[in-house]
């Protein structure tokens, strides 16, 4: 088994062993075993055991953004605030994506969900013409080879093409082609019901965002904005974010060089097609310098930082990449292997658990099955003695003004069939002597001390001014109170390619708990309000998976996977597309 320095290329293919996991917690050694061990050949790819600086509170939107007598700024989520936040409340969250942006002078890496849009695309062109203004300033020719290179990249949902070359239209008009000083690639892929959903913003391997925001205003920045969380870094995590994004383009390059692609590059960007996978990408400038298709990153394109790390504490990146790997999805194996060695508390605060509904029904798609894994795994954690806290979206919440064919936060589920399932898996590990009675006693005390869930509320309701119910997008949970994940992976089966961060540090995590947690569980939770325990109980016995494809022929399998691959992509934020 060889020792490898984290700083190093990827491991052959055995057992790596990573010099930076001699800081970790019990709960990020979990993780790390199992990634060394059984993702071995996707370390500096999918994940790494690294360390950061988190800058300034998690950014939590809608959110107030204060300043205090000296100039210093603070985010304070409103959990505690009564009606609806006021306009501009979240404007902030855009122009801070757009500092960070700013701070690039050789590489840049954004990732989302779908390309900006309102107040959002207004901050990112900002900082596109200020990066290649800055860029000129260094001096330098127009082209030459030390252009600044940019990489954009997002999901191509099925019946919602991005037009590639529109986006970059709109963030680089107010750039002279005379004086260029970038390199613009914007891309987006899917492979059957796969694509991008990670959010980096990744710059010279040094400054990081990353977490569940997309960058759509009308979801985030008007009335009714849903619920997120992501978080800003600087460290030597940045280059992870850079590196998870190399072989997705990898994979668009691939497909656009072949017939296929090549196919497909004749169609309009906007225009959808039938077709199981679709990559697009456009370059900018288009004088004949800038390749087709965007160099791959490495850290040794970026000067070594000589910084300092006071204050860096010990990080785990970790992502999976859908379809475009065989069997391997690291990251789901590192949320079981945490859940796996709680010992006290798991906090988790999520869009949802349950599969994507039909809309307005119970009913999964078909295909569609709740995650037994990570249910499984919570079950043996409440055996064990942990508690378990869950907070979600109020079911079909839409943010804004949008239709439900446009935004639809909460896939249809309510807490007790969340709670159902999970205490199902408990059901099996029941001593097999004891009486009925026994074991409904024993249920029943695990629903009501163990396992605690709720829907998100502010200042105790669950409803904006016009009745509409709160949203959740967040992707967070706590083990143990000592570390923490934030990044864009659901907790629901959707086979998308997702990214985040395990910050394992215990003073980092009481932070965060007191910044985020605390006051949404202290205005959400309230005891026997969202979960009865008889209805739990008496939805042990009901079946909750989609309909399932293993007898079905190869033609009614292709079906129901467009059926429910339909459903996915119908809107932007419409269940697992988004989430």
């Amino acid at each position: 088994m060889p020792f490898c320095d984290s700083d190093s290329s990827s491991s052959s293919g055995d057992e790596v062993e990573d010099k930076d996991a001699d800081r970790l917690s019990y709960v990020g050694d979990a993780a790390y075993e199992e990634l060394r061990k059984h993702h071995n050949q996707y370390w500096h790819e999918a994940w790494n055991v690294t360390s950061g600086l988190v800058i300034g509170e998690v950014h939590q939107t809608p959110g107030n953004l204060r300043s205090d007598a000296y100039g210093s700024e603070s985010i304070v989520g409103t959990w505690g605030d009564q009606g609806d936040p006021p306009d501009g409340h979240s404007d902030w969250f855009p122009r801070k994506i757009g500092e960070i942006m700013r701070k690039t002078r050789i590489w840049l890496d954004v990732a989302s969900l779908g390309p900006p849009d309102g107040l959002f695309m207004e901050e990112m062109k900002k900082a596109i013409t200020f990066i290649n203004q800055k860029a000129l300033e260094r001096g330098g020719a127009a082209s030459g080879e030390d252009n600044v290179k940019i990489r954009m990249l997002f999901g191509n949902i099925i019946g919602m093409p991005v037009d590639c070359t529109a986006v970059i239209n709109e963030l680089t008009s107010d750039i002279d082609l005379d004086q260029c000083k970038i390199q613009l690639w914007v891309g987006a892929w899917r492979q059957g019901v796969t694509w991008n959903h990670a959010k980096i913003i990744a710059v010279d391997g040094k400054y990081l965002h990353t977490g569940g925001h997309n960058l759509w205003d009308p979801h985030y920045l008007k009335n009714n904005p849903v619920h997120d969380l992501s978080m800003q870094a600087q460290g030597r995590c940045a280059h992870d974010g850079h590196l998870f994004l190399n072989k997705q383009w990898e994979f668009i390059q691939k497909m656009q060089s072949g017939f296929v692609g090549w196919l497909v590059n004749k169609l309009p960007d906007r225009m959808p097609t039938v077709l199981q996978s679709r990559v697009t990408v456009s370059e900018f400038p288009e004088d004949g310098e800038t390749p087709t298709f965007p160099d791959m990153y490495e850290k040794q394109l970026i000067p070594f930082d000589n910084e300092g790390r006071q204050g860096h504490v010990p990080m785990i990146t970790m992502g999976r990449y859908g379809s475009l790997l065989l069997k391997h999805r690291p990251s789901d194996d590192a949320f079981i292997a945490m859940v796996g060695a709680s010992k006290e508390i798991i906090r988790m605060a999520l869009q949802d658990i349950g599969p994507c509904c039909f809309p307005g029904a119970k009913i999964a798609l078909p295909g569609c099955t709740w995650p037994k894994p990570y249910l499984k795994a919570l079950g043996k954690a409440i055996l064990r003695g942990v508690d378990v806290e869950i907070a979600l979206s109020n079911p079909g919440s839409i943010p804004g003004s949008l239709s439900p064919t446009e935004a639809l936060y909460g896939n249809g589920w309510g807490c007790a069939d969340v709670a159902s399932e999970i205490i199902k898996t408990i059901q099996d590990e029941v001593e097999e002597d004891s009486d009925d009675s026994d074991e409904e006693a024993g249920l029943r005390s695990i629903i009501t001390e163990n396992l605690r869930i709720c829907y998100i509320r502010q200042s105790s309701t669950k409803t904006w001014n016009d009745e509409k119910t709160m949203g959740m997008h967040a992707k967070h949970f706590i083990i143990d109170d000592m570390a923490y994940y934030i990044g864009s992976q659901n907790w629901y089966v959707c086979d998308l390619a997702e990214w985040g961060i395990l910050v394992d540090d215990a003073n980092q995590t009481r932070k965060v708990l007191q910044e985020y947690w605390f006051p949404m569980w202290h205005n959400s939770f309230q005891p026997g309000q969202d979960v009865d325990v008889d209805e739990v109980l008496n939805g042990l016995d009901i079946d909750r998976d989609g309909e399932s494809m293993v007898f079905k022929s190869y033609n009614e399998r292709q079906a129901l996977i467009r059926e429910a691959a339909g459903n996915y992509g119908a809107a932007r934020q419409v269940q697992a597309s988004s989430g």
